[in-house]
């Protein structure tokens, strides 16, 4: 197993090194963003088996290291080690394409552990920007936008969207959407799934004189392939 440790304190990235290799991994070391960024998307993609990112580094921070590797294509597992713990610090890592996030300190035992998880799931891409066509959805930054076009919509009709796109080419029934848009309990009016395709079809097709959003009769809706 190959690792790519992205962290600029020399001592601990040291420590992580010897205890990674004790563990049987194979260690590269580099201490700043702009050198993680440019061994992980030189080294020949396969390579590594796993990134662990730093968050705050210099020249590049870890945010914009694993942001620009997702839109560059590179699917590695990406762990965040860092000693950031705030709840938007670990969303907005896992929005922008880490896999998993752990906080300094930490345990070797444990991280061994995320590392392995990681290791077995694999490498699946997970675009950290959405597209079908020239629709595009940033969960990042909550952006919305066809042919570089902004559209605003509501949270809800971002997370339909999100949820949809995310399942793309796929019939997603009423009941599937309702309880991943808004939850497993929800009690209310099936047909409000109707109201908000409706709504985002005013904003992300008519506009634009698309059917992105198709209805499968019998199924529930999708996203069309090509947008």
């Amino acid at each position: 197993m190959r690792a790519l440790v992205v962290e600029d304190e020399v001592a601990l990235a040291e420590t992580i090194r010897d205890g990674l290799a004790e563990a049987g991994f194979a260690v590269d070391l580099v201490h700043d963003g702009i050198d993680g960024l440019w061994q992980a998307t030189e080294t020949p993609y396969g390579a590594y088996d796993v990134l662990i990112l730093d968050i705050m580094l210099p020249g590049l921070n870890g945010y914009e290291v694993c942001r620009t590797l997702r839109t560059r294509e590179v699917w590695t597992p990406i762990l965040m080690l860092t000693a950031k713990d705030g709840e938007y610090d670990q969303a907005d890592a896992l929005d922008l394409g880490a896999d998993d996030y752990l906080t300094k300190p930490f345990s070797f035992v444990v991280l061994i552990a995320h590392l392995r998880a990681l290791i077995r799931r694999g490498a699946p891409e997970r675009p950290a920007v959405l597209s079908a066509g020239d629709l595009t959805l940033d969960p990042a930054e909550r952006r919305v936008a066809r042919a570089g076009t902004p559209i605003a919509v509501t949270p809800r009709e971002f997370a339909m969207l999100e949820f949809l796109m995310r399942h793309r080419g796929q019939a997603m029934t009423k009941t599937a959407i309702l309880e991943n848009v808004w939850d497993a309990h929800f009690t209310g009016d099936p047909n409000i799934v109707e109201v908000y395709i409706g709504y985002l079809r005013k904003k992300i097709d008519h506009p634009f004189d698309r059917q992105t959003i198709e209805t499968v009769r019998g199924a529930g809706y999708r996203i069309a392939d090509g947008g």
